[in-house]
């Protein structure tokens, strides 16, 4: 099946944009937060030479979206899909970061639920990976919907691998879970 893997995407509070080469400083003012990496399996990734090559990698995927908030235009962080395997047809949402400010006020599943809501017309599961140490994101992948189904190590693209979870939604249940709200 083919789709556009890095169409914008947009509803009342983001939209997401296929991220380009000139969005790199605008996202690293947001990355630059050392908080934002606390969790995550590559803490120093606010450090400018390392957030360029997380950049890279997100360039490299043609799958990267730059998040916008649309009441201020402010660049708030990234997302990618990757990873689509046709025989399994299921794809990877991940990579995924938000600047602080933007915590505890629903942006990571107004984000998920818009992702999900287009990528299930092509796919019947999404996994995600979460880095193992990384509770806030596990807790918020949760919230979705997503299902604990494996750990493995993931190989960062420049960067050392580490232990991830691995989460995984069905187009079933997503559509179920819609249905009961």
């Amino acid at each position: 099946m083919s789709f556009e893997i890095q169409p914008v995407l947009e509803n009342e509070k983001v939209a997401l944009y296929p991220l380009r080469e000139e969005d790199f400083e605008a996202l690293y003012t947001t990355a630059s937060d050392p908080k934002i990496w606390e969790q995550h399996p590559n803490k120093d990734r606010w450090r400018k030479d390392v957030f360029r090559t997380f950049f890279e990698g997100a360039m490299q995927s043609r799958g990267a979206f730059r998040i916008v908030d649309k009441s201020t235009g402010d660049t708030i962080g990234s997302t990618r899909f990757y990873g689509f395997n046709q025989q399994d047809n299921s794809i990877l949402i991940g990579y995924t970061f938000y600047a602080t400010s933007c915590w505890g006020k629903g942006i990571n599943q107004a984000v998920k639920a818009m992702m999900l809501d287009y990528i299930f017309q092509f796919v019947s599961k999404v996994f995600f990976h979460i880095g193992a140490k990384n509770t806030r994101s596990q807790i918020a992948i949760g919230r979705v919907g997503a299902e604990k189904v494996a750990e493995e190590e993931v190989a960062y693209f420049g960067e050392a691998s580490q232990l991830n979870f691995v989460y995984e939604i069905t187009k079933e249940k997503w559509e179920t879970l819609k249905a009961d709200k």
